[in-house]
């Protein structure tokens, strides 16, 4: 990776660190002149600090924030912005944030569902990742390292330049960023036959509260099983990852069909839930289900189910599958089309439900921004068992209800590789006991936004109605689908393990204790800290 040049620091750098609020002056203050000291001495910032007297500021700030919730007037702001573009610039920031008690929250793609990645109660500072995106692919070893400001969508184009043949294993929107998305799990089309994208990380660089960079090596393995799926954020500032790509064939298969409750959409979501995480491995399909009113219909409000399908293969090796083992939901040659994974990515980005007319050109996957942003509230759930047809059709009556105009629902088969990965082999649980995922995204205009509210209530109330049908003790939930409902930490950062552990074992089940120890090693002081981050031990609970 380039190491820039570093040229001497102007002392005109301090002059844009100027206009601060009364009430935190002096340590947004104390915090910038740190900075600028620390700079002088190791590294170059000049381009790379955003303070709110900046004229780049505000749109640095917005540029990355996914969930309009926390882009209004009255959401918390940083004090300043750091966009590093060489990893050497972040043990000041940490030395600094240190010294003056300012807090840092770490940001790579923006789609974190809560903001915690950019928004804090408390004095802050947002170590940006946007300009650290750098993506060296290694054909022959069948590796990549990737720096934790690249997105998914340019992950994959840098594959394909390299290869039509490999590929890797995360999640379907391009713009998020690496940093959450491996950091937390990281689910794709592909985690039937290769797993999480967590799953195939094989090495990182991170910075610790010391300002120390460190390899797995020298991480050591305790902390690279914490990063893998526990949250980054908990532990340090995670720069890059090195990852193991897969193998994929020159030929993939999509189809989408459409199914409203007319067409036995009930019947077919049944019987998916029996057959999905039993089919061959090389074979993904899931399910987007919503409401639609009977001004859309031009008849009565309805349910659509969507089912979506990655294949890894021809066509005509797919339909004898789906005849064999899923002939109701009539498939047919038409429905499906061939293409290479990385149009697969394409195909998926952008909106199967009703795909566009032409196919976009492989350049949108290296689009940052992100089109028709809404404010959302996000909840995720796991079934060990189906989910009966009488609940199902229970279900669809909150989705006829005016705030879940925009909402909908997203079901995830597992099985296959997900099964065979042991539960404790990286810090996500979820494995062989789960047979599903479902997840329920609400959204609404930014127009509505005084109505917030009435759409958080309603996601609470659609949760409420989930609980018999989904697991149990613990009531498993994704933490890349990030939740503050089940349970936040204390805003001074002084959480013991028995408040933490109502989130913490939603998320993590059994590894929680093992996060738990790690944190205590790595961070006992708890400077990386935000609501939802591991607590380390207080002297009581070891």
């Amino acid at each position: 990776m380039k190491t820039p040049s570093i040229p001497s620091l102007s002392l005109t750098l301090l002059l844009i660190f100027t206009c601060t609020s009364a009430a935190s002056a002096n340590a947004h203050e104390d915090f910038l002149t740190c900075l600028s000291h620390e700079s002088m001495n190791n590294t170059y910032f000049a381009n790379d600090v955003h303070s709110t007297a900046s004229s780049s500021f505000d749109s640095v700030l917005q540029f990355s924030i996914r969930n309009l919730r926390f882009a209004s007037e009255s959401t918390p702001k940083p004090q300043v912005i750091i966009t590093p573009e060489h990893e050497s610039q972040i043990p000041p920031v940490i030395y600094c944030a240190k010294q003056y008690g300012v807090e840092i929250r770490v940001r790579s793609g923006g789609h974190d569902l809560e903001g915690l990645s950019y928004v804090s109660q408390n004095q802050f500072v947002i170590i940006d990742l946007i300009n650290m995106s750098e993506i060296n692919v290694n054909v022959e070893e069948k590796t990549a390292w990737v720096q934790s400001g690249a997105t998914l969508g340019t992950l994959y184009y840098r594959i394909a330049e390299k290869s039509s043949t490999l590929a890797y294993p995360a999640g379907l929107c391009p713009t998020v960023g690496v940093g959450g998305q491996f950091s937390g799990g990281g689910e794709g089309t592909l985690l039937r036959k290769y797993g999480l994208a967590a799953d195939n990380v094989i090495d990182a660089r991170i910075i610790d509260v010391n300002g120390k960079i460190m390899d797995r090596k020298l991480m050591g393995e305790d902390l690279f099983w914490a990063i893998r799926g526990g949250g980054g954020a908990s532990f340090g500032v995670i720069v890059s990852w090195k990852v193991q790509l897969v193998d994929v064939p020159e030929k993939v298969t999509v189809f989408t069909v459409n199914r409203a409750l007319e067409q036995n959409a009930t019947q077919l979501i049944q019987r998916w839930q029996e057959v999905a995480p039993k089919l061959d491995r090389d074979l993904f399909i899931g399910i987007f289900f919503f409401g639609l009113t009977a001004a859309q219909t031009g008849a009565n409000p309805t349910i659509l189910a969507s089912f979506f399908s990655l294949f890894l293969g021809e066509v005509d090796r797919l339909l004898p599958i789906l005849e064999e083992r899923f002939p109701e939901l009539g498939v047919r040659k038409e429905d499906c089309s061939e293409m290479s994974w990385i149009e697969s990515t394409v195909y998926f980005a952008t909106a199967p439900i009703i795909p566009p007319p032409e196919p976009l050109p492989l350049e949108f996957l290296l689009n940052r921004t992100q089109p028709g942003l809404r404010l959302l509230k996000m909840k995720s759930d796991y079934a060990v068992k189906p989910i009966s047809a009488e609940a199902l059709e229970g279900l669809y009556t909150q989705f006829y209800e005016p705030e879940a105009a925009e909402s909908f629902e997203l079901m995830l088969p597992y099985g296959g590789r997900m099964a065979e990965i042991s539960e404790s082999a990286i810090p996500f649980p979820h494995r062989s006991a789960y047979m599903f995922k479902v997840a329920l995204t609400v959204a609404w205009e930014e127009s509505l936004a005084h109505d917030s509210v009435k759409y958080i209530s309603w996601s609470r109330r659609y949760h409420s109605y989930m609980t018999p049908y989904v697991s149990k003790n613990p009531r498993a939930t994704y933490y890349n689908n990030r939740d503050l409902d089940i349970g936040v930490n204390n805003v001074d950062g002084n959480t013991s393990y028995a408040q933490a552990s109502a989130w913490g074992i939603k998320y993590f089940g059994d590894n929680f204790d093992r996060l738990v120890r790690v944190k205590s090693v790595v961070d006992p002081h708890n400077f990386f800290k935000n609501e939802q981050s591991i607590p380390p031990c207080s002297k009581k609970e070891d």
